[in-house]
């Protein structure tokens, strides 16, 4: 198994964002799309996509797999992302390590699962079954979060790299994930990286969150804040020269901001030298 080569530094593809990018042509390697905004086969967004993807190369991002889930897998919705995907032509496609709704209701967030090895073996059989029908192999993101099960055996560090090795699936590494969970539930993101193997990490996520004292949430909202830049050093340290890219969902500035945000990511990453193999 090999990684695909890195993109270098991208931005995650806003409606705000649509007029300038194709007027100006910005200095950003690649976009990320997200999936659902453009599942239906017509229509302006869609059209706006592929003008975009004539410039930038471009990976496709979902919130909607609900690969974590016991109930069953959606193939209309997997039919769907196949079929953006054989248009847009995406260097990857990607979602979450986790669980997003029950009963065929989505409820429109990340839902975190016990790490247990019951769970681990369903989330290895559906990636397995996701990655066969889309014939390609996803990546998964780990999420932020706010409660934990007690019956989890399992670090969230081990599950993941216990999924991927298992599932022969690829991870999109979120550096303020990581941060936002350890301080949420008090473990050293540093010993987080350090048992992620180097050889699945296709892309790595920057964003920031909100500070509340004694924990955090994850809002997309801000720039990246200062411990997130310390702890992507140390992800660049480890993983070497890994496709990078900003979020921001909400509080979206102007495109130039963001450019110059991301122009920090690889200030960063060109003056900390790679340990990686």
């Amino acid at each position: 198994m090999s990684l695909a080569p890195s993109l270098g530094f991208g931005l995650g593809l806003r409606v705000d964002h649509y007029e300038t990018i194709l007027a100006d042509r910005p200095a950003v390697d690649w976009f990320e799309a997200l999936t659902e905004n453009y599942l239906v086969p017509g229509g302006k967004p869609l059209d706006n996509l592929m003008r975009i993807r004539e410039h930038y190369p471009m990976v496709m991002h979902g919130v909607s797999m609900s690969i974590g889930s016991t109930q069953p897998l959606d193939r209309n919705y997997l039919a769907q992302v196949k079929a953006l995907a054989a248009r847009l032509e995406p260097h990857w496609v990607s979602d979450h390590l986790c669980w997003t709704g029950i009963a065929g209701r989505n409820m429109h967030d990340l839902l975190p699962l016990p790490y247990t090895e019951e769970a681990l073996k369903n989330v290895v059989e559906r990636v397995r079954t996701v990655q066969d029908i889309l014939g390609r192999r996803i990546l998964l993101e780990n999420v932020s979060s706010y409660v934990t099960y007690r019956d989890s055996r399992l670090t969230e560090w081990d599950f993941l790299r216990e999924i991927a090795v298992r599932a022969d699936c690829l991870i999109l590494l979120d550096v303020n994930n990581i941060y936002v969970s350890s301080v949420n539930h008090e473990f050293d993101p540093v010993e987080y990286l350090s048992a992620i193997p180097v050889d699945r990490v296709q892309q790595i996520h920057l964003a920031g969150h909100e500070n509340h004292g004694d924990y955090l949430v994850d809002t997309h909202d801000h720039p990246v804040p200062d411990p997130v830049w310390e702890l992507y050093a140390r992800a660049v340290s480890r993983f070497g020269n890994v496709s990078t890219m900003i979020e921001r969902d909400a509080n979206i500035p102007p495109l130039e901001e963001l450019c110059s945000e991301l122009d920090e990511a690889r200030r960063l990453a060109g003056r900390t030298p790679a340990r990686a193999a």
